[in-house]
């Protein structure tokens, strides 16, 4: 069987390798745009600020040591421009010669990837205007960075892989600034976890500035201003990472259906057309939730996908059981991950959501090097069926993310993974884990056990006809009046158990024991401010 691979970096190079392990007598080629193969395009901006050193780190393999590790041909510099699969043949073009040439196929696999969105203003051809998709382009970013003229650096997108350059332009010495249209950073995060890492952010000598779009960059010869709707940046470096678009256009004409440019595909890979598959960056596959089509660019779903098609394309039948849009991040003084749904898309998607806002030790709390989560966690009310989860933290943060997202794809509820025999000892978690013990106060919170209010409802001032009441360990808000909760045996002195009062600790657990405690007693409109002053900038 004859097998035809368009694009060869993740997903095309783990199909092709695939089909012959499978089956040795196949004839499989890769027709690849450009020179490298299989390079590690996540690992970018890690080469920039030379947290990789070697250039060649971030190949995984030449063309030529791919063929001979695998038996795929590999042709390099061809680009194929158009696709006739009634005739089942692909015609391409030879980028060192200009030639075209036409290559038949028994089946056909389109994993072309995707290219950084050009904006449409003026300037992007300017010297000192870089993307950062291919290792080119890092080789040529890093080379001008370590140049020791560049000061400052305008980075446009603050999704991953902006935030992830701006981070280590910072470690050459180059002030960045950040800016996106969106009203946050981190697309995927609601909103107060987003501004809670962009507060982070900007403490750490990185601004990220949102709601803002770039009109235009202006230089002599070289870029020396962003222009703004808000206002103009001074830069000697910009960065363009405000998105990708499939490389799909030469596919018009040929039947394959599409999406904004995005193939279209069924859990198997396929996609309308018989004998034709697409996976990568320019493919849809499906949301594991929803069930609905779902745009994942990633180097994880690439692979796994690849995997299943190669699979499917020999027969087995395989259905590939979908994204949950999972992404974790490293950041300065942090990292950050996430799957599953937001409030918002939960709630669109007809669940009835419930999340609660938590600050827990992510170790042992005497052990050297021990730190917090913070962690959201979305379940479904009624069901229980746990939907989400977005975590902050110093450590690893994504053990957090993997137990969700297995959680998440096993359809499990909140009673199953809070009593799951999750690894412990000192150096690596605690007694009941951070996940089990957010997903247990989540419990707490549905049965009315724990009345809070969660930091997007205190942000939108639904708590401002409550009496903030200090919880902390010690005093730490001003002008509140400050309750030990070691000293409270029974009613309060100038707390009216009528009162409207808003408990407030540093992280939220003493809070809630104060909550639990003043119930007793007889006070019957307490509520608890999720994350505590950990999370939340309070004022009495």
């Amino acid at each position: 069987m004859r097998v035809l691979v368009l694009g060869g970096v993740a997903a095309g190079t783990k199909i092709a390798a695939k089909l012959m392990r499978e089956d040795r007598s196949n004839e499989v080629i890769v027709l690849n745009k450009g020179k490298d193969i299989s390079y590690a395009g996540c690992g970018l901006p890690y080469y920039v600020g030379h947290v990789i050193e070697d250039k060649n780190q971030l190949i995984v393999n030449t063309p030529e040591k791919y063929s001979k590790l695998t038996g795929v041909s590999v042709l390099t510099q061809t680009e194929a421009v158009k696709v006739d699969t009634e005739g089942k043949k692909v015609t391409a073009l030879d980028l060192k010669t200009g030639e075209e040439k036409v290559y038949e196929y028994d089946k056909l696999v389109i994993s072309v990837g995707a290219s950084p969105i050009k904006p449409p203003i003026e300037g992007c051809d300017l010297e000192n205007v870089f993307f950062v998709r291919t290792p080119e382009d890092a080789i040529r970013l890093r080379e001008l960075a370590d140049g020791g003229e560049v000061k400052r650096a305008v980075v446009v997108g603050a999704g991953y892989i902006g935030l992830e350059i701006a981070e280590n332009l910072k470690l050459l010495g180059i002030r960045p600034f950040v800016l996106d249209m969106a009203e946050h950073a981190l697309p995927g995060f609601d909103a107060e976890i987003a501004g809670y890492v962009e507060g982070k952010l900007q403490e750490s000598g990185i601004p990220v500035v949102t709601g803002v779009t770039v009109t235009g960059i202006e230089g002599e010869g070289k870029v020396e201003k962003v222009l703004t709707s808000k206002k103009a940046y001074k830069a000697d470096l910009v960065v363009l990472s405000a998105g990708i678009r499939p490389n799909t256009a030469f596919l018009e004409g040929s039947g394959i259906e599409m999406f904004k440019g995005t193939i279209l595909t069924n859990e198997q890979g396929e996609t309308n057309i018989p004998d034709v598959y697409a996976a990568g960056d320019c493919a849809m596959v499906h949301n594991a939730l929803t069930g609905k089509p779902s745009w994942s660019p990633m180097g994880s779903t690439a692979n796994i996908d690849g995997r299943i098609i190669a699979q499917n394309i020999m027969g087995a039948g395989l259905g590939y059981g979908g994204v949950l849009g999972t992404a974790v991040c490293k950041l300065p003084g942090m990292n950050v991950g996430r799957t599953g749904l937001t409030m918002a898309q939960a709630t669109a998607e007809g669940f009835s959501p419930v999340s609660v806002v938590t600050v827990v030790d992510d170790k042992a709390h005497y052990f050297p090097g021990a730190s917090s989560f913070i962690i959201k966690m979305i379940a479904d009310k009624d069901s229980l069926r746990l939907l989400g989860v977005q975590v902050i933290g110093q450590g690893a943060v994504d053990k957090v993310v993997d137990i969700a997202v297995t959680g998440i794809m096993l359809k499990g509820t909140l009673p199953e993974l809070a009593n799951m025999d999750f690894a412990y000892a000192p150096p690596f978690s605690t007694a009941i884990h951070p996940f089990a013990n957010t997903a247990n106060i989540l419990m707490n919170k549905i049965k009315g056990n724990f009345e809070t209010f969660t930091p997007a409802e205190f942000e939108a001032g639904e708590a401002k006809e409550y009496k903030v009441v200090d919880a902390c360990l010690v005093p730490s808000i001003e002008r509140a009046p400050y309750v030990d909760l070691t000293t409270v045996e029974g009613p309060v002195d100038g707390l009216d158990p009528q009162e409207k009062l808003l408990l407030v600790c540093n992280k939220g657990k003493r809070a809630y024991l104060l909550q639990n405690r003043l119930k007793y007693y007889g006070y019957t409109n307490t509520k608890v401010l999720e994350g505590g002053i950990t999370f939340n900038d309070v004022e009495a």
